[in-house]
């Protein structure tokens, strides 16, 4: 019996040069994909500054993303075009955390004109989108508003 040869795939996070533009979305400013994006790819660094301790608790910032045990950013800084990104409860990205930096990967081969998303995680859920109700696409195709929380997945805080 011939084994199969398994390849442990190793992540580069290193984002690629994609083209992508902060435009409109259904939730209010969305980041879009303007080429098409092979799965797995590294798109996009989520930038922040480092919050103190008293920063973490004290904040009611919406940028806010846990990097490590205790340690957080704050991404509404200049030059942080990730914060765009919205949250889907089926997203077509997913976080990975290297570092303490946050890096944005594609979780499937992403078409030009996609908007990119990735789910914030039941804390973040809870406290920002639960109330107003969910309006990614798999919650609200048609536009209607959905109130379940999503799986614990990223993590994105407050």
């Amino acid at each position: 019996m011939i084994k199969p040869i398994m390849k442990k795939i190793t992540r580069h996070f290193t984002p690629e040069n994609f083209a992508l533009k902060v435009k409109r979305s259904r939730t209010g400013r969305g980041l879009f994909t303007e080429e098409a994006i092979p799965r797995g790819a590294c798109i996009i660094e989520y930038k922040g500054r480092e919050c103190s301790e008293e920063e973490q608790e004290t904040s009611n910032g919406k940028y806010l993303f846990e990097t490590g045990k205790n340690t957080m950013i704050d991404g509404n800084i200049p030059g942080n075009t990730a914060k765009y990104i919205n949250h889907s409860c089926a997203p077509n990205c997913e976080i990975d955390i290297r570092k303490r930096r946050v890096y944005v990967f594609a979780k499937r081969n992403l078409k030009a004109g996609e908007e990119l998303n990735y789910d914030y995680d039941t804390e973040y859920f809870d406290a920002h989108i639960k109330k107003k109700g969910c309006l990614c696409n798999k919650c609200s195709p048609m536009g209607t508003k959905a109130t379940t929380s999503s799986p614990k997945t990223a993590k994105k805080k407050r």
